[in-house]
C-alpha cells in the first residue's frame, strides 16, 4: 500500500526535517535552502536567523509568491521588521514559524493550490 502522496510534476514537496537537514523531494539539505512550490529550489545564504538580511529577503522576490514560511531554524524566533521590508513592499505575506512548523505550514497550503514559499533556515 502506498502511503505518500503522488507529487505533481513540477512541484516541491518537504519530505521530512530533523535539528540538521530538511528533506525535499528526497533530497536532503543541511544549509538554509528557498523552497518554491512550482519552481527549483535554491540554497540560501543564512546560517542563521541573526545573519538574515533583507538582501537574502529580497532573493525570494522573482519568485512572485502569495506567502513566505520563514522558518527561523529549531526554535521560533523573529527577524526584525527592517529585514522583512522588501516582502512587505512587494505586498506578499510573511509568517514566520520554527522550521519544523514551517515545513508542516508549507505542505499544506500546497495542498491546497496556494502559490508559497518556504524559506528555511536550518540551524539555530
Amino acid at each position: 500500500m502506498k502511503f505518500q502522496p503522488d507529487r505533481p510534476e513540477g512541484t516541491n514537496i518537504i519530505h521530512a526535517v530533523t535539528r540538521t537537514q530538511v528533506s525535499v523531494n528526497g533530497q536532503p539539505y543541511t544549509t538554509s535552502v528557498l523552497v518554491p512550490g512550482d519552481a527549483p529550489l535554491s540554497l540560501w545564504g543564512p546560517e542563521n536567523l541573526a545573519a538574515l538580511t533583507a538582501d537574502h529577503i529580497a532573493e525570494i522576490l522573482p519568485f512572485k509568491p502569495e506567502l513566505v514560511i520563514l522558518g527561523s531554524g529549531p526554535a521560533l524566533r523573529f527577524a526584525h521588521p527592517s529585514v522583512l521590508r522588501p516582502l512587505i513592499e512587494a505586498g506578499i505575506g510573511v509568517e514566520t514559524m520554527d522550521t519544523p512548523a514551517a515545513c508542516r505550514t508549507y505542505n499544506v497550503l500546497m495542498s491546497e493550490g496556494r502559490k508559497v514559499l518556504a524559506a528555511l533556515i536550518i540551524h539555530a
